[in-house]
């Protein structure tokens, strides 16, 4: 075998569910079903292809495509040949791709063929050695899973080997490839199972994108490894999957708020029969109250988690369970299974029950370190723990609730003010869709809150911003009430569904 009898791998827990139940269906796309014994030969098949092209244990790989059969089986490819995987945003092109190619130092290539052109391009300036096409024609990836012997591989793979470079969203600063062992995430995928209530029989249904670690690492993989049938489509589109769950009985779905509130608006949520859903997921941002109620009014049997993590842990951090709710609606939930956190002062003390403080992480699940940046790796993990630079409050029972990150925090007049904080008052006005709230460099108050607004349909935008100055200050402090507002009509966000205040900020500057 690929790995010795004392360690445990990312792709063994496929190997264990193939040999638990090989003729079950692990995985749908489109027209193509595979078997449990079907994909993991598949993935075996595959990797010794990216062998084959010369590719040695720790070169890096970068995955450049949509959600497809093809892309899941290029990482597990990638696990089992000791190579390390990069997945890249398949919007990015241009200075951006190049950044993460050449920063990785990925000498692979697996890209959809839609998008090959734009790595092709800069191949002379990234060190990208060979592309290889992950789907479509007789010399892509997949077409090498799907037949053929399939072969014994002659490479030895450990639990300490990298598995990953998993970048940071960058909604700050340059993107940092967090350095995922095999072992950081096999714990995070049992913190999973076991924080989320995983089992076999949810009929998963896998819409956000894979290059993102939350459906990666806290869905996708995890139903793998105990034997689940996992649906996966190419795009999230909100009336076929508001079909798909009616038609295919799925179980469980993870979606981004925004893909909540797009569903929860559709013409087809109230005539579609949703009830075979039985377990809804969400995280990586805010979920406005408001659809959070309209979702468990309709749908009573409907269990809600909300998952809150980060890129460097895996990602899944804490859990906030259906059944705790409804007495903390705003808490991200206590510390998955295999994560210890903490809440500290900028002295390093822990703070009391309902003060303010960054949590900080010790964890199995942890990444080794930033990817060739010793500088920031050696501020990110201080004095044995992981500084994740979220303000939180923490409670009595160890239940956490996000303020903001610590660089969103407005310093306005000398007070700091959450921006959060600002954009949960906006969100309880009627005529307010979405809203996103940052510092704007100001002469005299050093930062003025400024907020972006997206209004509902019946809003009106020539009286909507007065409106809101008031309808904030009814119930903060005036101080934190925005100096300015803005009406757009879409705000910037990543793949993932969490808003770009970076860009924002650099409309006001």
């Amino acid at each position: 075998m690929n790995s010795s009898t004392t360690s445990s791998t990312v792709d063994d827990l496929l190997r264990r569910s193939a040999a638990r139940t090989p003729g079950r269906t692990a995985l749908v796309f489109g027209d193509r079903t595979w078997t449990y014994a079907e994909l993991d030969a598949g993935v075996t098949r595959a990797a010794a292809r990216l062998l084959g092209l010369g590719a040695a244990p720790g070169d890096r790989v970068a995955a450049y495509g949509r959600n497809s059969d093809a892309y899941l089986i290029g990482f597990l490819a990638c696990a089992r040949a000791g190579l390390v995987h990069v997945p890249v945003n398949f919007a990015l092109q241009g200075e951006e791709l190049s950044y993460l190619l050449e920063q990785s130092g990925s000498s692979i290539v697996l890209a959809d063929p839609a998008l090959r052109s734009a790595v092709d391009g800069l191949r002379a300036e990234t060190g990208v050695e060979q592309v290889l096409e992950l789907r479509e024609g007789p010399g892509s990836l997949l077409a090498d899973s799907l037949r053929g012997p399939v072969p014994e591989l002659d490479v030895a793979v450990s639990d300490t080997d990298l598995v990953q470079l998993l970048y940071t969203s960058g909604t700050t600063s340059r993107p940092k490839g967090a350095m995922m062992t095999h072992r950081a995430l096999v714990h995070e995928y049992l913190s999973c199972v076991v924080g989320l209530d995983l089992s076999a029989d949810d009929e998963p249904l896998h819409a956000m994108p894979l290059y993102h670690s939350a459906q990666m690492h806290v869905f996708l993989m995890p139903w793998l490894a105990v034997g689940a049938r996992n649906t996966l489509v190419e795009t999230p589109d909100p009336a076929d999957l508001l079909g798909r769950i009616e038609t295919g009985r799925h179980g469980a779905f993870f979606a981004a708020p925004t893909l909540w509130v797009a569903m929860a608006g559709h013409a087809d949520f109230a005539r579609r029969d949703l009830s075979s859903l039985r377990k809804a997921y969400y995280g990586a941002s805010v979920m406005p109250g408001p659809v959070l109620d309209k979702l468990r009014s309709a749908l009573p049997e409907l269990g809600f988690y909300n998952c809150f993590g980060q890129s460097e842990i895996g990602p899944l951090a804490t859990v906030l369970c259906p059944e705790e709710h409804e007495a903390r609606p705003a808490s991200a939930g206590r510390a998955a299974l295999f994560v210890e956190l903490r809440v500290m002062d900028d002295k390093g003390q822990d703070v009391g029950p309902g003060e303010l403080g960054e949590v900080v992480y010790r964890s199995p699940q942890l990444c080794r370190g930033y990817w060739d940046k010793p500088q920031e790796t050696e501020e990110a993990f201080r004095d044995g723990w992981f500084h994740s630079g979220d303000l939180v409050r923490i409670d009595s029972e160890g239940y956490i609730e996000v303020v903001d990150r610590i660089k969103d925090v407005i310093n306005t007049g000398g007070v700091l003010v959450a921006s959060r904080e600002v954009e949960d008052a906006l969100y309880t006005h009627p005529g307010v869709a979405e809203a996103a709230v940052v510092g704007a460099p100001d002469e005299k108050w050093i930062e003025a809150v400024t907020a972006f607004v997206v209004p509902t349909d019946e809003a009106d935008p020539e009286t909507l911003p007065d409106d809101l100055v008031k309808h904030v200050r009814a119930r903060l402090a005036p101080f934190k009430a925005p100096k300015e507002v803005r009406v757009v009509a879409e705000l910037p966000r990543n793949a993932s569904g969490k808003i770009l205040k970076r860009e924002l900020r650099d409309r006001t500057s």
